[in-house]
């Protein structure tokens, strides 16, 4: 949004939290900015409002803002789906529309009366025919390359990247000619990354094109490695207290979306104490053998997740939600 010239506010220093505990200490912090958020709308005099997930941000703000008479469009849900439902009638009160990227959401969602729209996964604007080139022919040639996505908010990385690093090192043992890709978001210090092998850090985009499996922490990163054609197994941790409270609320059987999209157990997931090294280079191993019997098989569910993703356009169809927000509900 930057690049693209969007005036930020904050950006991912004092947004990216994660966590029961980490909210609490960062609360200050996020109610100071709620008030300038608020003076900004005010200000400025905004005609619509777009949040973007961060469900315990927009969500008063969605309602802050409709109080004072300004639409709103959410896009990318919240994940009410997995737990605190409570927040899908709120969404249904405080929005105009609902913009859901999951197949799934849609039908969810209006069951607690939100308008919902389906728009398909942005990340389908990004899969060109280039791409489905490439994914038929990863892995024909050339030593496997392992790589490992150990998440876009430094408190993920510092919890998973040595549990990741040390099933590669396993795995170099057994695969000696493996190579491995380490991915690190643009806006992460590189200092977070220096236990890393020499020359082995890039972009999510450049490991995801170049590997021919993956480690990796759950989320959108899922998604991205399955219309990558790039199996994989996904590893996850957070502090105790966290987790304790996680087991509570949550009520879905799976925390990886390609796993939630298919509706079933497409990828391994190793949570909490499982997310050892040992049991990651074990999982993932013969996913790095190309015509594996694990490898070929999850390819096929990974593409069956890639079809159920929609069609390429989400942005266009949320840009049309928003026209007809601005306009009543009506097309110009």
């Amino acid at each position: 949004m930057a690049e693209a010239g969007v005036e930020m506010l904050a950006g991912l220093d004092r947004l990216a939290i994660l966590g029961f505990a980490e909210v609490v200490r960062h609360l200050p912090d996020i109610l100071r900015l709620r008030g300038e958020v608020r003076s900004f709308v005010l200000r400025e005099n905004i005609d619509l409002l777009v949040p973007i997930d961060y469900p315990g941000f927009n969500l008063p703000l969605a309602e802050w803002t409709q109080r004072r008479g300004i639409p709103v469009v959410y896009y990318i849900a919240p994940q009410v789906w997995a737990w605190h439902e409570s927040r899908a009638r709120r969404l249904a009160r405080i929005s105009d529309e609902v913009c859901v990227v999951l197949p799934f959401e849609k039908e969810f969602l209006e069951a607690y009366g939100t308008k919902a729209r389906f728009v398909g996964h942005p990340l389908l604007d990004r899969d060109s025919s280039e791409g489905a080139a490439h994914r038929a022919g990863k892995g024909r040639e050339g030593p496997p390359i392992l790589g490992l996505f150990p998440g876009s908010r430094a408190q993920e990385v510092r919890r998973m990247l040595p549990v990741f690093l040390d099933a590669a090192g396993r795995l170099a043992a057994v695969i000696p000619e493996m190579g491995v890709r380490v991915a690190r978001s643009a806006d992460l210090p590189a200092s977070l990354f220096e236990s890393c092998p020499r020359g082995s850090v890039a972009t999510p985009e450049t490991v995801a094109f170049e590997a021919t499996a993956a480690i990796t922490k759950s989320g959108t990163i899922t998604l991205q490695l399955a219309l990558a054609g790039v199996p994989m197994v996904v590893g996850y941790r957070v502090n105790t207290l966290t987790a304790s409270i996680a087991r509570r609320l949550i009520r879905v059987p799976h925390i990886a979306l390609v796993n939630l999209v298919a509706d079933r157990g497409v990828v391994p997931e190793r949570i909490q104490d499982e997310m050892t090294g040992e049991e990651l280079a074990a999982t993932v191993e013969p996913l790095l053998a190309f015509g594996s019997e694990e490898r070929e098989a999850m390819l096929a569910d990974l593409g069956e997740v890639r079809s159920l993703l929609g069609e390429p356009g989400a942005a266009d169809r949320v840009a049309d939600s928003c026209v007809r927000a601005l306009h009543g509900g009506t097309v110009p």
